[in-house]
C-alpha cells in the first residue's frame, strides 16, 4: 500500500548478498536508456552538473544522492520538490536493494545488478539448489544468484535451449524468502496467441468465446511467490505493453474485468533469444527488456563446461534409481563417461539427459547394473521425429512412443552392423541374445539365430 509519509530506514549490511556491479538505469522519460555505474557517490537531478541528468520538469535541480552500500545503494533525498520514492513509498533516506525501482518525480530508475565485472566471486559450492555445476563458469553464475536470490530483483536468464534455465529459476525461488509460496511457470512459446493474455492475467466469465467461467491467471496463482516466464522472447508484441504495465504498477485486471488486482510476485524470465538484438529488430520492446533485465545472467552452454558432464551423469543416475528403487543402483563405465564428455551437446543438458535415459532403459532391459553402451546423437537424430513432442499427448504416451522408436532404430542399427547375426550383435551390445531376438521379432526384423560370425 502506497504512503506519502516520509520514512527513514537503514538496513544492516549483508556482504554475502552484495552484487559486484550496480548501475542506475533510466526506465522512463527523455533520458530513458541512459545509465551510470554506482561505484562512488552519484548525484541525480535536472541540473547539468549532476552525475545522472534527468531533464524532466518533475525532477529538482539537485534531487537526491545515491551511494554504494554492501547490500544495495543508499538513497538520500536532497529536499526535492516532488520527492523520492522506493517501491511507491516516499523516503528521505533509505536503502534500496538490487532490482528496486526508484522514482524521482515522474521519472523511474532501476537499480540494476550485473555479473559482467571480473570481481564477481564464484560460489564455493558446486550446487545452487537443484542446479549442479563444478566448473568455474557455473560457479560464477551460482555466486551471482546466491547474492540476488534473497532480494525481489527481477532476473533474466539468457542461454541456449537445454542449458537448465528452468532449473536455475526454481533454485532462485527456493533460495528466496518466497520459497514456501507458489512457483508458477508460464511457457510463453507454448501457449496459443489468443490465450496468452488470459493465461497471464486470467479472465472473467463471458470475456470471450469459450470463457464459460471466471479463471485466475498466473499472476494471481503465483500470489506471494515467484512467476517464471519461460521463453519470454516469444511473447506477442501486443501483449508486451500489458506485461510492462504490471511490472511497473504491480497491478492488473483480468481480461473482461473491471476490478484492479494486486500483483505480489517476484518475476524470473528466461529466453534462448538475444533480446538486445530483438529490441534492435523491433520484435521486443526496449522498456520491457530493461524491466526484465534488472539482473541479466548468461547461462553457459554445456560444451564450454565439459568438466560438469561427469557430475551431471552421476546425478541423473542417482535420480533414476530414486524414481524406481526396485531396479537397484546403476553405475556407468569409464568408457561411457569419456564418450559423453567428448561430445559437443548442441542440445546441452537436456540432450545429455535424454541420451542417458535411453542408455539406462537399454541397460535395465538387458539386466545390467552398469551403463556401458551410450549411443551419441547425430545431426540426423536431432532432426528426426524422435526429438519432437506433440501437444495433447500425455507424458506416459510420449515416453512410450520414444522408447518404442528408440528400440526399433537401435535394433535396426545394431543388426545392420553385424549382417543380421543376432549372436554377434548381442555380444557387441552386451545384452542377452534371446532378448535381442525378441526385440527384432517385435519390430518385424529378421536376424540369423546361429552363432556364426560369417
Amino acid at each position: 500500500m502506497k504512503s506519502d509519509a516520509p520514512i527513514a530506514t537503514r538496513a544492516s549490511p549483508n556482504p554475502s548478498q552484495a552484487p559486484s556491479d550496480l548501475t542506475l538505469l533510466v526506465l522512463t522519460g527523455v533520458a530513458s536508456g541512459q545509465s551510470v555505474p554506482v561505484d562512488r557517490r552519484v548525484r541525480v537531478g535536472k541540473a547539468p552538473d549532476n552525475d545522472l541528468v534527468l531533464p524532466d520538469d518533475t525532477v529538482s535541480r539537485h534531487h537526491c544522492e545515491i551511494e554504494r552500500r554492501a547490500d544495495g545503494v543508499s538513497v538520500k533525498d536532497l529536499g526535492s520538490t516532488n520527492g523520492t520514492r522506493i517501491a511507491g513509498s516516499k523516503v528521505t533516506e533509505a536503502l534500496a536493494p538490487p532490482g528496486a525501482i526508484l522514482r524521482f518525480g515522474e521519472v523511474e530508475v532501476v537499480v540494476r545488478a550485473s555479473m559482467k565485472r571480473a570481481d564477481v566471486l564464484p560460489s564455493a559450492e558446486p550446487r545452487f539448489g537443484p542446479a549442479l555445476g563444478e566448473s568455474l563458469a557455473m560457479r560464477t553464475v551460482f555466486g551471482m544468484l546466491e547474492r540476488i536470490a534473497p532480494t525481489d530483483g527481477t532476473v533474466l536468464l539468457e542461454g541456449e535451449t537445454g542449458t537448465g534455465k528452468d532449473v536455475l529459476a526454481r533454485a532462485i525461488h527456493l533460495k528466496s524468502p518466497r520459497a514456501k509460496q507458489p512457483f508458477v511457470v508460464v511457457d510463453c512459446g507454448a501457449i496459443s496467441y489468443s490465450l496468452i493474455e488470459s493465461e497471464l492475467f486470467g479472465h472473467e466469465r463471458g470475456a470471450f468465446t469459450g470463457a464459460i467461467a471466471s479463471r485466475m491467471g498466473a499472476f494471481e496463482n503465483a500470489g506471494g511467490g515467484t512467476l517464471f516466464l519461460d521463453e519470454i522472447g516469444e511473447l506477442p508484441l501486443d501483449v508486451q505493453p500489458k506485461l510492462l504495465r504490471v511490472l511497473e504498477t504491480r497491478e492488473f485486471r483480468r481480461v473482461g474485468g473491471n476490478k484492479t488486482l494486486r500483483a505480489d510476485v517476484r518475476v524470473v524470465a528466461a529466453t534462448k533469444r538475444d533480446l538486445k538484438r530483438e529490441v534492435e529488430r523491433g520484435k521486443f520492446r526496449e522498456d520491457l527488456y530493461f524491466r526484465l533485465a534488472v539482473v541479466p545472467v548468461a547461462v553457459p552452454p554445456l560444451r564450454t563446461r565439459r568438466e560438469d558432464i561427469s557430475g551431471l551423469v552421476h546425478l541423473f543416475l542417482q535420480q533414476s534409481t530414486q524414481n524406481d528403487p526396485s531396479v537397484g543402483t546403476l553405475s556407468i563405465s569409464d568408457g561411457a563417461i569419456s564418450s559423453l564428455t567428448a561430445h559437443d551437446w548442441p542440445g546441452n543438458v537436456r540432450e545429455l539427459r535424454n541420451v542417458l535415459e535411453r542408455a539406462i532403459y537399454l541397460a535395465r532391459a538387458a539386466g545390467e547394473h552398469e551403463v556401458k553402451l551410450v549411443t551419441l546423437p547425430t545431426a540426423a537424430d536431432r532432426g528426426s521425429d524422435l526429438g519432437s513432442f506433440q501437444p495433447g499427448r500425455s507424458y506416459r504416451d510420449t515416453r512410450a512412443r520414444f522408447e518404442a522408436e528408440f528400440e526399433k532404430r537401435y535394433v535396426k542399427w545394431l543388426l545392420g552392423r553385424h549382417g543380421g547375426n543376432i549372436s554377434a550383435a548381442a555380444r557387441d551390445a552386451q545384452m542377452d541374445r534371446k532378448y535381442l531376438y525378441d526385440l527384432a521379432k517385435k519390430h518385424g526384423m529378421r536376424g540369423k539365430e546361429d552363432d556364426s560370425e560369417g
